[in-house]
């Protein structure tokens, strides 16, 4: 049997033959000829049961005890083998890696189907970038009033003269979605659930508003050194690395993680992804920008803000943002219910406690 989503049997069976990591998709996953694979930065994500090896499912809800394919692995049954791993390249010429990420980036973005088609939405160039690839797709953003997210997704828009639909929060939309994340998920700290709040509750706009697939900037910090931490990680303890090409790696290891995490998020609400920044084209050109490409002091991002000169207006490009839970009000949100249901800071994990509250309401 073979039921493979996100590419063409073929292409993926050449793939497993050749062991090449990058056969030119956006990741995939399913059984193929019998056995399950997933991807090499685990960009789909698929499940079979621990207890009954032999059934499987894309939706881990459907299986009573759901393990994930591990990225980059084959699993036939009870067997398990690593097939793709992540290649770490030599860094390429500045001039040359900086174009072959342009170019790449690019392609992807203007390669995505328009067709029901939206883009979440937060004024950074990151989505900015994937916006610029559809540009007839309304753009969606969800936060709390006042947050830093609407405020810039509002200004961005207007500099691209785009359709911005904002989709206002609440503490019910919380109290609401936090069990259906978790049962779509099987995550239960708050990290992870304050991450997929704010994807969770634009979707459902989205689907309701009859579009069935959202395009995500997903990938774009990983990639390209987005995070304070591959600035100077030899004085930065949240990574192990102590070069910025070592700890962009740390972070680009981190993708299956969370990548399983917001798809299912997003399909729990109704919409399939779509990540062009994720394409293979586009990773494998991140992985040749040498250091100053990535990060440097003065600015993150670098070899993706270049690509998106001339794509995007300047004030979008030269944008900075916070991370989502923080930058719509979510995680200080969530937070405040918590406190508000008897779980005081004192506590440990106090918003764990409130999280696990809820899913004994429901």
């Amino acid at each position: 049997m073979t039921d493979v989503d996100g590419a063409a049997p073929g292409v993926v069976r050449d793939a497993l033959r050749s062991r090449d990591p990058f056969p030119g998709t956006a990741g995939f996953a399913g059984e193929l000829d019998g056995a399950l694979v997933r991807d090499v930065l685990g960009r789909r994500p698929v499940f079979s049961d621990r207890e009954s090896p032999e059934s499987w499912s894309f939706d881990p809800t459907a299986l009573r005890a759901p393990v994930a394919v591990p990225a980059g692995h084959v699993r036939d049954g009870a067997t398990e083998r690593a097939v793709w791993s992540l290649p770490d390249p030599e860094p390429s010429a500045p001039e040359d890696a900086l174009a072959a990420v342009r170019d790449a980036v690019r392609a992807s973005v203007r390669s995505v189907d328009a067709d029901g088609v939206a883009v979440a939405f937060s004024g950074g160039v990151d989505s900015a970038v994937v916006a610029a690839g559809v540009p007839d797709a309304p753009l969606y953003v969800a936060g709390f009033e006042g947050c830093h997210d609407v405020a810039a997704a509002r200004e961005a828009a207007a500099a691209m003269n785009r359709d911005l639909r904002v989709v206002d929060l609440g503490h019910e939309d919380l109290r609401r979605a936090v069990p259906e994340i978790v049962r779509a998920t099987g995550r239960r700290n708050p990290m992870d659930v304050q991450i997929a709040l704010p994807l969770f509750l634009v979707a459902e706009r989205v689907a309701a508003d009859g579009y069935d697939r959202l395009a995500v900037g997903q990938g774009a910090d990983e990639l390209f050194g987005g995070y304070a931490k591959v600035v100077d990680p030899a004085t930065d303890d949240r990574v192990d690395a102590d070069t910025v090409r070592g700890a962009r790696r740390e972070t680009v290891l981190t993708l299956p993680d969370q990548l399983e995490r917001d798809v299912l998020t997003l399909r729990a609400a109704g919409v399939e992804p779509v990540a062009p920044l994720l394409h293979d084209r586009v990773v494998d050109a991140a992985g040749r920008l040498p250091a100053d490409c990535i990060a440097t002091p003065d600015e993150r991002k670098v070899a993706l803000r270049r690509a998106a000169d001339g794509l995007v207006p300047e004030s979008v490009r030269a944008a900075d943002k916070k991370a989502v839970q923080y930058g719509t009000y979510v995680s200080r949100e969530l937070d405040r219910l918590a406190r508000q249901a008897g779980f005081k800071r004192r506590m440990d994990n106090h918003v764990g406690k409130y999280v696990e509250s809820l899913l004994t309401e429901g």
